[in-house]
């Protein structure tokens, strides 16, 4: 039996199959996180019985009692949400990437507290593309300095760019926004970076992300559905 969670998986990937093909992107060049936050343990054995593995949670406190239930399945676990310096330690121990990473003292927290054990935790630096005010994220001029001084940390491996642009109706600014962040990267790779990471994209513009050259769209709702907020 087909479940609901598994044929909307499917939905998702013949949509990103199409967004690559209209982008004269290859098949398979963009990776698909499934961001499972607020959603229960149950939903999220149910996309990975349908073959996903990565997934990806905002709240510190979910990844561990998560990461602690489905201990037994081979998850790569993404952290994407805001991270404050005195919550680094659980990160640094259970995910494989962050994607929030927006300050130098938070990313040498992350390398300091990553188990030696473990291999070197992957990082995307958060940049602030819009620059609103309540958005997380360096300011864009502060980027390349920031990413030269993460890459010089030794539990890390600065894998690329994230960011979550405003919420707009215009696909005209929502691309300009998008295009910064593949410049900032690709001013970064002309320096000498191997940066082979843009995190960009969600349920609503995941076509516009891959056409601007996203390599990994974070996909929740089109995927579990309406989040459950609590009131």
């Amino acid at each position: 039996m087909t479940s609901a969670i598994s044929s909307a998986l499917e939905a998702v990937r013949l949509r990103l199959a199409a967004a690559e093909a209209a982008a004269g992107r290859a098949p398979g060049s963009v990776r698909l996180l499934a961001v499972s936050k607020t959603f229960p343990c149950d939903a999220i054995r149910e996309a990975y019985a349908a073959g996903q593995r990565a997934f990806g949670e905002n709240y510190v406190q979910e990844l561990q009692a998560k990461g602690a239930e489905l201990a037994g399945l081979d998850i790569q676990w993404h952290f994407i949400g805001p991270l404050q310096s005195n919550k680094t330690r659980p990160v640094a121990e259970l995910a494989h990437w962050v994607h929030s990473v927006e300050r130098l003292k938070i990313a040498e927290r992350l390398s300091d507290q990553r188990p030696a054990a473990l291999p070197p935790l992957n990082v995307c630096l958060q940049v602030n593309v819009s620059g609103e005010a309540s958005k997380s994220g360096c300011a864009p001029e502060e980027a390349v300095e920031l990413a030269q001084a993460i890459t010089a940390l030794p539990r890390l491996r600065l894998r690329g760019l994230m960011c979550i642009p405003e919420p707009t109706a215009d696909p005209a600014r929502l691309a300009g926004q998008l295009a910064l962040l593949r410049q900032l990267r690709d001013q970064l790779v002309a320096q000498g970076l191997e940066l082979d990471t843009l995190s960009m994209g969600m349920s609503s513009d995941l076509d516009l992300a891959v056409r601007e050259g996203s390599t990994l769209v974070r996909v929740g709702t089109a995927i579990f559905g309406s989040r459950p907020y609590p009131a």
